[in-house]
């Protein structure tokens, strides 16, 4: 044992503890070596460590087990891997020192130089021409000039523009300003005072921010929105956003997990690429709308709240109406088909509820249901009248020039689907998903009468790469509004609408028309026909044969855009364990 004079360090592996709890006496020892290496370093003059595991130390057959309370020197290969690791966290410790001390050496720099910043105060020069306000897609060259960019004479327009920061960059003397409004985006200059002032050293990500300046043309082999810049003369502050820990760029930075994303979507919204698919998805909107009424058809507004299904009870939103019970619809078709009598051709677009405990990339708990039916049509209409919508519609969003770029920035590769559509009915499908070896769910060959899942199907239609009317599915994996094939019973008058990249994005087919039928349908389903009075009477008054469809925007942006999963479609998107924010 070594002299009183020795300093006694102490290490329990077991019951130690490494933090300042711990003095590294018999009655408070460390946890580990290394930490008390870093509390009581191997270079202090006669200095002892020493070890044990007092509960799961070693003892050896017939022996007491209190011989695992004995301390004992540490051992040669304990002492050397300590030390290693020793010196590794003296170095990084030396180096984390280093550093800190740099950083607080910078910021008292900093905080004398914003100090000296804030006696900079810029006027607006009273003598320069007001300034025009414009927002940043405004480009009429009748209203807004350009100074030449080699510097002619010929002045530019001086201009007041409002947005938040959006990038931001700064060289010695020249601070860069990318700024947006939510209509475009416009890169500013500031020189001269206007970079020395304590707004412009302190400006952060988001800040909303009043600019004043002569707009100019971009040098040539520069690049800017527009091909062009603004020369700033004046700014203010409107509102200052967080910087540092609080950045925008640290709350949802790019590596960021989905979670955390979908919590600040309202800050996600603020990307360049978030808000390109809801001004592409606004486009499609008016394009829906567009074609629809250039087809004669009537936008009506179905009730949300019913007291009916459409598409299955498992899928129900359910609540409490008044004492009864009520849901969430989950398609606005019944109530379409009544109007068809007194309206003529009609379609909606409202959002659809379902409550489906699904998390595949192409759900959602709530979308936006393009919907619509038609009168006095056949299954051939139906399909003929689908695919000239599809196309008109893609046709109109693409013919603004705007909403074209945004496309394709989303899906460079993408192409407008060419007429026709390859049509391909259920039980071909199911033979082609045989030969090609792909199998359903329980890992079986395909048979006749399966609902295609999700995967196989869209496995098929990358393959094919081709959009595809998938028709005449059997009628017990259908709903039960939908009318058999004259032809062949065991089928429906069906469509879905298989997208390249995305799968399934419409659903369609031909009504029952008949009241037998329908009577039928309701038995065969263990349905109360009662509830559907109001339906089943259109079978009462002047039956006719109609089908109509829905489309889910979602799915249908999600192709378009070549987006991974609908969620990044949707403004705020609500799924299995989602509603907020």
């Amino acid at each position: 044992m070594a002299a009183s004079t020795a300093v006694l360090v102490h290490i329990d592996e077991d019951v130690g503890n490494d933090d300042q709890t711990a003095a590294g006496t018999e009655s408070s020892p460390y946890k580990t070596l290394v930490y008390a290496f870093l509390q009581q370093p191997p270079s202090t003059p006669d200095i002892h460590y020493l070890t044990r595991k007092s509960v799961t130390g070693p003892v050896n057959e017939g022996e007491d087990p209190s011989v695992r309370l004995e301390w004992k020197p540490a051992t040669k290969s304990a002492l050397k891997k300590a030390t290693n690791l020793y010196e590794q966290r003296k170095k990084k410790a030396a180096k984390e020192k280093e550093l800190a001390s740099r950083e607080k050496e910078e910021s008292e720099k900093r905080k004398l130089v914003l100090e000296e910043a804030k006696k900079v105060v810029i006027k607006e020069d009273e003598s320069l021409p007001k300034p025009l306000k414009i927002r940043l897609n405004e480009t009429d060259p009748a209203k807004i000039k350009l100074r030449p960019s080699d510097g002619g004479d010929t002045p530019g327009t001086r201009v007041r523009v409002v947005g938040r920061v959006h990038r931001l960059r700064s060289q010695k003397d020249m601070m860069f300003v990318t700024l947006s409004d939510g209509y475009g985006l416009l890169q500013c200059i500031f020189s001269g005072d206007l970079v020395k002032t304590y707004d412009a050293m302190t400006l952060t990500l988001e800040t909303s921010i009043a600019i004043h300046g002569e707009m100019r043309a971009v040098p040539p082999k520069n690049h800017a929105y527009d091909d062009r810049e603004l020369h700033a003369d004046f700014f203010t502050i409107i509102g200052r956003a967080a910087g540092d820990k609080e950045a925008i760029t640290t709350r949802v930075a790019p590596d960021s997990d989905p979670h955390t994303l979908y919590d600040n979507r309202h800050l996600v919204l603020r990307g360049e690429t978030s808000s390109s698919i809801i001004k592409v998805r606004a486009a499609t909107l008016r394009a829906f709308r567009k074609v629809f009424e250039e087809k004669g058809m009537l936008e009506v507004t179905p009730p949300s709240m019913v007291q009916t299904q459409v598409e299955g009870g498992s899928t129900l939103f359910e609540f409490d109406y008044y004492g009864e019970k009520a849901y969430l619809t989950q398609s606005s078709q019944l109530y379409l088909e009544t109007c068809l009598p007194s309206l003529g051709d009609v379609f909606c677009v409202c959002p659809s509820f379902r409550a489906e405990k699904s998390l595949t990339r192409r759900h959602l708990s709530e979308y936006t249901h393009v919907e619509a039916e038609l009168d006095f049509i056949s299954f051939t209409d139906l399909l003929d009248h689908l695919e000239d919508m599809i196309c008109r519609v893609i046709d109109t969003v693409l013919s603004e020039p705007l909403i074209a770029r945004y496309v394709k920035e989303l899906n460079p590769n993408f192409t407008p689907p060419s007429r026709p559509f390859r049509r391909m009915k259920y039980a071909e499908a199911i033979e082609w998903l045989r030969e090609h070896e792909i199998l359903n769910e329980e890992g079986k060959p395909h048979t006749f009468g399966d609902d295609i899942a999700e995967a196989a199907e869209r496995k098929m239609t990358d393959i094919l790469n081709v959009p595809i009317f998938l028709t005449h599915f059997p009628v017990e994996i259908k709903a039960f509004y939908m009318k058999k094939d004259p032809e062949d019973l065991r089928v429906t008058e069906s469509v879905d609408v298989l997208m390249p990249g995305v799968g399934e994005i419409v659903g369609g087919s031909m009504r029952m028309e008949d009241w037998d039928e329908l009577m039928a349908a309701y038995k065969r389903e263990g349905m109360d026909p009662s509830p559907y009075y109001w339906y089943t009477d259109q079978r009462k008054y002047g039956t006719s044969p109609h089908g109509g469809y829905g489309i889910g925007l979602e799915r249908f942006l999600a192709w378009m855009c070549a987006r991974y999963t609908v969620r990044e479609c949707s403004l705020y998107p609500r799924f299995t364990g989602r509603c907020i924010p």
